[in-house]
């Protein structure tokens, strides 16, 4: 068998359209869900791009491998003296790609991502590796011709992985004006509204409708160099432009995944290949005051599509239970018969018998984690997701506790924790139970989480920046806003002055906000 794992960027499965979205944005991925599994309740543990993939790589949530932010506290894999070994193959530890090889598959990976990241642990297990440079700013046009070569030179061999790493979706969008849009005389999705919008631009934050790139103002010629992006969105007009940019992205990734797909058929070996398509999370596009970036840990950042095809999966089935992405590795090495190698150390668990039979095999619920542009962590349950945030990341539409119907409001627009103070309790004891339980089995002395909280902050929002922050909302929103965000901030940033020997600056920092 031939595995073919195809990883794009950023991609919200609701915007497929084999999962319902209204724009053919995915022609050529419809027809692979046609002939396999449609995994719809599937959840990256961590988020985002580097936690999602080093749980994937390792599975083990975050709290076990170490990495939940982007730089800073928390961002490289947990080192354990006694489990150090010569090499990885035989620790208990061993990640994905190394247990592939001992099942005897050549592994390849076509992506920049460990460089993007200096993630080095990812080309753990990999016998080829090809960099294609950019960091994550590559084409589909500049990352396909190299798998193509690829598949051109050794598609016919038996027994290779080969991981293809597509990142069009990703802002900036940057599909090739020559490319069209094939979305100008679509409407944009229907639940977004001129009224959200217009509230939307009243609360401040990073990759909000009024500063939808970032907090601080972008250079002149980034509009240039990125036509397909609107300088902000003020009306429905500028949400068009960019939900139809993001589309755009999707559909361009499709198109040339569409060569891989037809490649495979003509050498022969398109029935013999195992097709996995998947992502590293999601993308909010107004959710919760959030254009076009993944900052939370809700339904929108963390739900991501799993579509798999091949010799021995069920044909025509949609899977409706809830799994993580960490999943994934136990159920691939499940599903090629090296169940024995599993390590006991993964949070993993082998859904590979949904794969053959169709039959669920799912979690009775998801614990779902975020450090990087904000602090939170979430329970999904039922039709359920309960958000709880530890440091907002400075956006002001964020509550400490939030609770949300997905079922009925799948865009996250009605907080219902005052209304539900039963289910937000539930949420709360499985929040607490699943904590008390991975730290029993984690190297850490402290939550990992919490120590990101204490250090740093979120890599991308960090504590130290919060009065330059302020400053960009006073200029912004106004004084009474900039207050606001510091009144919120007030004891972690008061607690980064102590940690940093700046005895002064926060003997009046505390004088001057009421602390002890």
């Amino acid at each position: 068998m031939r595995i073919l794992y195809l990883d794009i960027d950023t991609l919200r499965p609701d915007h497929l359209s084999c999962y319902g979205y209204h724009r053919e944005t995915s022609p050529n991925i419809d027809l692979v869900a046609r002939e396999g599994i449609r995994f719809d309740r599937f959840y990256a543990s961590d988020t985002p791009c580097m936690p999602s993939r080093a749980a994937l790589f390792t599975g083990r949530f975050g709290i076990h491998n170490g990495i939940v932010n982007h730089g800073f506290t928390a961002s490289d894999l947990k080192s354990f003296e006694p489990l150090r070994f010569f090499n990885n193959r035989q620790s208990p530890l061993t990640q994905l790609v190394t247990l592939l090889r001992r099942l005897g598959y050549y592994t390849v990976s076509v992506s920049p991502f460990g460089e993007r990241h200096s993630a080095w642990w990812y080309y753990d297990g990999f016998r080829e590796i090809y960099n294609t440079g950019k960091g994550g700013m590559e084409r589909a046009d500049e990352v396909v011709p190299l798998a193509l070569k690829w598949l051109e030179e050794n598609g016919k061999s038996d027994s290779w992985f080969l991981h293809i790493n597509l990142w069009d979706p990703h802002t900036p969008y940057r599909t090739p004006i020559e490319y069209g849009n094939p979305f100008e005389d679509s409407p944009p999705p229907s639940w977004i509204t001129e009224e959200i919008i217009a509230e939307h631009r009243k609360l401040y934050g990073p990759h909000s409708a009024r500063t939808t790139h970032d907090l601080r103002d972008m250079p002149e010629d980034f509009f240039e160099k990125y036509p397909r992006l609107p300088r902000s969105i003020e009306k429905l007009e500028e949400y068009k432009k960019w939900i139809d940019g993001y589309d755009t992205g999707i559909h361009y990734a499709d198109y040339w995944s569409g060569k891989i797909f037809d490649l495979l058929k003509k050498l022969g070996v398109w029935e013999d290949t195992l097709v996995i398509i998947s992502s590293d999370h999601g993308e909010n596009q107004g959710e919760l005051n959030v254009y076009g970036d993944h900052q939370l840990a809700d339904e929108i950042t963390h739900r991501i599509p799993l579509i798999i095809k091949g010799p021995g999966v069920k044909e025509g089935i949609v899977d409706k239970d809830f799994h993580y992405n960490i999943d994934l590795s136990a159920t691939l090495i499940d599903f090629l018969g090296g169940a024995e190698l599993i390590p006991q150390m993964w949070d993993a668990k082998s859904f590979a018998e949904t794969l053959k039979t169709g039959m669920p095999s799912g979690r009775p619920y998801l614990v779902l984690s975020h450090c990087v542009w904000s602090i939170q962590r979430s329970v999904r349950f039922g039709k359920w997701l309960l958000l709880e945030t530890y440091d907002d990341g400075c956006k002001e539409i964020l509550k400490p506790i939030m609770l949300f119907d997905i079922d009925s409001d799948p865009h996250e627009l009605i907080d219902l924790s005052e209304n539900h103070p039963e289910i937000v309790k539930e949420g709360k004891a499985l929040l607490e139970n699943w904590l008390r339980e991975n730290m029993k089995g984690s190297f850490f002395d402290e939550d990992p989480l919490i120590s990101t909280l204490h250090n740093s902050g979120p890599y991308h929002i960090p504590t130290y920046q919060l009065m330059d922050y302020a400053d960009i909302v006073r200029k912004i929103w106004g004084e009474e806003k900039a207050e606001k965000l510091i009144g919120r901030h007030k004891e972690q940033y008061y607690y980064y002055l102590l940690k940093g020997y700046r005895f002064l600056e926060a003997m009046e920092f505390s004088k001057r906000y009421g602390l002890r």
